[in-house]
């Protein structure tokens, strides 16, 4: 087969926020993955911006914004979309869009339903697409993801510690927040729990680095966050790292705490688990899937509760001992080769 893949969100000239995001990290992966592990097919990859390529069996856009126009209304050829998830459908009031955004969802779900094959990253988002979009269970495939490869336990030399905890001004011991600050993200409620237990937080994300304003609604919490941060000595934002950075900040926490009201996968806690660092999470969404009984699970409505199992996880070296052991086998579990192998099924179902 002759497969052509959507990368626009990571070229070189694009200027999307998905470059540091999840969906940057799934294209990239995808796409370095299906040409490591695929020796059947052939692979080209395109932007938006160019024309499809000529005598291409199969199209793959893997991505999809609901209030933007990400997909093409008319399809020459097999296609395939990958949706992570429908977060802002899923919760309208925390995530308005105002008439442009609702006359584009309604363009943009015309045109998802004439696809051949739709792709998301867990069950729990695939339930939401099949009811939401009224489209047929047998028309969307879960593949699950993975943690890019560089994710993994490694021994953090003295020196190595000194120089992070240093760069990044952290204490001895730590819990570690990774990802976005939208409203299903959970963080005003993790802010006061973190203040009630008074364990310190390292805060990674580039949304949390940036100046916000009450203008869009869509920063509501992260405006609450910054103002509940302020001059906090307990918090450290530190903002977008690299890769390299992450790795060892994974390696030398005390713990993850991902404390979402809802994720379509929730990358981090892969992240986490494979470098073998503890995670704190909730039974929201799709996380159960992939965290397993390798988590500690906290209620992610209760303040109390997640103060109550940050304490908890923050004190005992036998329970995160015990957290990391779990998290090594239950990540053990995603590949990208086995991510990619799936993905290469769907393009032969399509064919």
């Amino acid at each position: 087969m002759k497969i052509a893949i959507d990368i626009g969100p990571i070229s070189e000239k694009s200027t999307s926020g998905h470059k540091v995001r999840g969906v940057g990290s799934y294209i990239a992966s995808l796409k370095d993955s299906l040409e490591r592990y695929d020796k059947k097919n052939t692979y080209t990859f395109f932007s938006r911006r160019k024309d499809i390529p000529r005598n291409i069996d199969v199209v793959h856009y893997p991505y999809f914004e609901p209030f933007f126009l990400s997909l093409p209304f008319f399809k020459k050829v097999k296609t395939v979309v990958t949706v992570h998830d429908l977060t802002p459908i899923v919760f309208p009031k925390d995530f308005p869009v105002g008439i442009k955004g609702f006359l584009k969802w309604q363009v943009q779900k015309i045109a998802l339903k004439s696809v051949d094959v739709i792709l998301t990253d867990s069950s729990v988002s695939k339930k939401d697409i099949v009811s939401i979009l009224n489209i047929p269970d047998k028309k969307v495939s879960v593949v699950y993801l993975s943690a890019d490869t560089i994710f993994k336990k490694i021994l953090v030399s003295e020196d190595a510690k000194n120089k992070l905890f240093k760069k990044y001004n952290l204490p001895e011991k730590f819990g570690l927040y990774v990802g976005d600050a939208t409203a299903n993200k959970n963080l005003p409620r993790l802010i006061d729990a973190m203040i009630g237990s008074n364990v310190p937080l390292a805060i990674v994300g580039k949304a949390l680095a940036e100046t916000a304003t009450d203008t869009n609604p869509w920063n509501r919490d992260l405006v609450v966050v910054q103002n509940k941060i302020k001059n906090n000595p307990l918090f450290f934002p530190i903002g977008f790292v690299s890769n390299e950075d992450l790795v060892l900040l994974y390696n030398c926490a005390t713990f993850l705490i991902m404390p979402s009201l809802y994720e379509g996968f929730g990358l981090p806690i892969l992240e986490a688990m494979k470098c073998g660092c503890p995670v704190v999470t909730t039974k929201e969404g799709s996380i159960p899937e992939i965290a397993g009984d390798s988590a500690f699970y906290v209620d992610a409505y209760s303040v109390a509760n997640i103060s109550e199992g940050v304490r908890k996880v923050f004190d005992s070296e036998i329970v995160r001992q015990d957290l990391s052991k779990k998290g090594l086998v239950q990540a053990s579990k995603f590949s990208w080769e086995k991510t990619a192998e799936e993905t290469v099924k769907v393009y032969e179902a399509c064919i």
